[in-house]
């Protein structure tokens, strides 16, 4: 399906607009808003450049390929694809966002070996597990052919996969992952193909599994081992790498593989060095010391007489989540021609000492290639806020808790907050022990509760003209802030938040030419307390809350959650059976866009059927208690008409929220 529009527009501000790197908990009092403030207080143009900025309108628009200098209103294209029948949550997919990342990562490497004179050249492969979707893997390997990019299988499905998709002359594959026979006779009967197909040893055990196939079709392998380095990375994966990490082979298990492959007359089929301490790192550091440890290895390996011709270097290149450029997890603190320069550089400085040829170098950036390309367009459709009013000066004859909470309400000063707030809490602690025995009515009790809240509101308030906010009442932006509910599952769309507490980049994608007033943490649809997101990103740390607009009864109000391509859709699962989004591939043509692809997302009865139900047969179990309901009288035939038509369009209709 192809649908052509979209007008071309300048974007409303300049890539190279500076970041507003704020100390936390200042309180900003601005004439007036603007674009350019929501960029700032979105920290947009850190993680989005240079594929999303805020226009002068306040919208958020979309470069995919900056080069060409070509903007999408993410808002106007929402609306027009709503407009077409497609219900949110939608996943939007910039296709051309993908070859732009393929472009820079090859382009920098190339970069590197012109700098450093190195000898040899660079292969990319984007390892399919990170976003197994066809559409993508197929945008891969057509924006990747220009660069003899290629594919990583960590698995006997994903190599199927990787067999289909890299039909190019000299395409290469890596085979990763744990392997059977099977699995390893296809790799070796697809080295015959007119395309490179390395299979990786991970564990000693496969070098016999690969022995016996090799005798069984008759084909030398083309073998690489995988190193479990000693260097560890950082963050959440670290045990990727070190004595315990769950792949690879320990210096003596490679000397094993070496003096077997020897003493079969096969010591040239080992041609590869992998390696791999973990995604994300965020700190320039770790790579640096596993690229000086693998490249020994490497010169070592061919040392000891293996026809060594490849070092891959595996993935780990970060994206920026936050934008704030530093070793947080969320983040990186290196550029990615820093990236390319040190594996160039320990490479060639190892190999030229040991006067040993250098290798073709390979790496598995997936999360780099995919990360930026899909957008999550989510609607709020609710909101939960308390608002408890002024507080009422309590009657002569009113309890004394009362009369000193509403002293202490009046008393709140800049000057006196953290005391304020003890002499509330104490207040409430009294009042739920005298209720507790029996000497305060519930009533009472009430009036206490809500006249401490209206302390806390008001010692909020008070806080936002400090420059200092003492850690107790850090609290209270989340404790009084509202939820906004919206039309989504995290646990399809963004597992990783509820799995790790992963941080993305989220947003209004309209309305940014006004300032959002509201203090807002997100839920989800389904009935399960984790289906929360209450840690957002911010450029000196992780916030609890998101600076969102009031809402409308007459505009609808949009959210996007951005750098969510990697991972995320393959993870997601059926929480509620919350199905598989809609989802859109959207690529620039010299009139504007189109859109090339659309892929409905899961109806109820799709997602039934999963779990081992027959739509048929349950339409015919409720015509059935229906038929019996209106022979005894208990409904009328246009209520069960009614009944059966709303049962079956709903086994047809999208699994989240629509419009009536």
């Amino acid at each position: 399906m192809t649908i052509h529009g979209g007008k071309l527009m300048a974007s409303g501000l300049d890539a190279a607009t500076d970041v507003s790197r704020r100390a936390p908990n200042v309180s900003e009092q601005p004439v007036g808003w603007s674009p350019e403030r929501s960029a700032q207080r979105y920290q947009i143009t850190g993680w989005g450049s240079p594929y999303f900025q805020v226009n002068a309108r306040g919208q958020v628009e979309v470069t995919p390929n900056p080069d060409r200098q070509q903007c999408i209103n993410l808002y106007d294209l929402t609306l027009e694809l709503r407009a077409r029948g497609l219900e949110l949550p939608l996943l939007i997919r910039f296709s051309d966002i993908v070859g732009d990342r393929i472009r820079r990562l090859n382009e920098a490497f190339g970069k590197a070996i012109t700098e450093y004179e190195y000898p040899g050249t660079y292969r990319g492969v984007f390892p399919v597990k990170v976003n197994q979707q066809r559409h993508l893997v197929e945008e891969i390997v057509r924006y990747g052919r220009a660069w003899n990019f290629g594919l990583e299988a960590g698995s006997k499905p994903e190599l199927l996969i990787a067999l289909a998709a890299m039909q190019d002359v000299g395409g290469l594959i890596i085979c990763n992952g744990y392997k059977d026979q099977k699995y390893i006779e296809t790799a070796l009967v697809a080295q015959k193909f007119d395309k490179t197909v390395i299979v990786v040893l991970e564990r000693i055990e496969e070098l016999d599994i690969v022995i016996k196939a090799s005798e069984k079709v008759g084909i030398r392998p083309f073998l690489g081992v995988r190193a479990k380095l000693t260097t560890r990375g950082v963050g959440r994966w670290a045990d990727s790498a070190g004595d315990r990490a769950k792949f690879g082979l320990t210096t003596s298990e490679m000397v094993e593989v070496v003096d077997r492959l020897s003493e079969l007359g096969m010591l040239d089929c080992l041609q590869l060095l992998h390696f791999h301490i973990g995604s994300q790192i965020s700190s320039i550091i770790p790579i640096k010391n596993a690229m000086q440890e693998a490249s020994n290895i490497y010169v070592e390996l061919a040392k000891m007489g293996a026809k060594m011709g490849y070092l891959d270097v595996g993935g780990g290149l970060a994206v920026d989540y936050d934008g704030s450029k530093t070793d947080f997890h969320a983040s990186k603190n290196y550029q990615l021609e820093e990236y390319a320069a040190d594996v160039v550089s320990h490479v060639q400085a190892a190999c030229a000492k040991a006067d040993v040829p250098v290798p073709t170098l390979v790496s598995e950036s997936g999360r780099a290639i995919a990360a930026h390309h899909s957008v999550l367009v989510l609607e709020v459709v609710g909101q939960s806020q308390v608002r408890f009013g002024e507080p009422v000066e309590p009657r002569p004859d009113a309890h004394r808790l009362l009369k000193e909470l509403f002293e202490t309400y009046g008393g709140i000063q800049p000057k006196n907050v953290q005391e304020s707030y003890h002499d509330a809490s104490q207040a409430k602690e009294e009042a739920q022990s005298l209720f507790k025995y029996g000497y305060l009515s519930l009533r009472e009790r009430a009036q206490v509760e809500r006249l401490f809240w209206n302390c806390c509101e008001k010692i909020h308030q008070t806080l936002k003209r400090l420059k200092f906010v003492p850690e107790e009442l850090q609290h209270l932006d989340k404790n009084l802030s509202a939820i906004y509910y919206c039309n989504f599952s995290l646990f399809q769309s963004a597992p990783d938040i509820w799995a790790i507490d992963h941080l993305f980049p989220i947003m209004p994608i309209h309305r940014l030419d006004e300032e959002p007033t509201v203090s807002a943490t997100l839920a989800d649809l389904t009935c399960d307390s984790d289906g929360m997101i209450d840690h957002f990103i911010d450029v000196e740390d992780v916030k609890s809350t998101l600076a969102v607009h009031t809402l409308s009864d007459t505009e609808s109000y949009f959210l996007g959650m951005f750098l969510n391509g990697a991972y995320q859709e393959i993870l997601g699962d059926l929480h509620n059976l919350f199905g598989d989004t809609n989802a859109i591939h959207v690529e620039l043509t010299d009139n504007g866009y189109q859109i090339g692809h659309v892929i409905k997302g899961d109806s109820i009865s799709d997602v039934l059927r999963y779990v081992e139900y027959q739509p048929e047969n349950m339409v015919e179990a409720v015509r059935r208690q229906a038929e019996r309901a209106v022979s005894q009288g208990r409904i009328t035939n246009e209520q069960m008409r009614t009944l059966l038509q709303h049962y079956e369009e709903s086994l047809r209709s999208y699994t989240y929220l629509t419009e009536d």
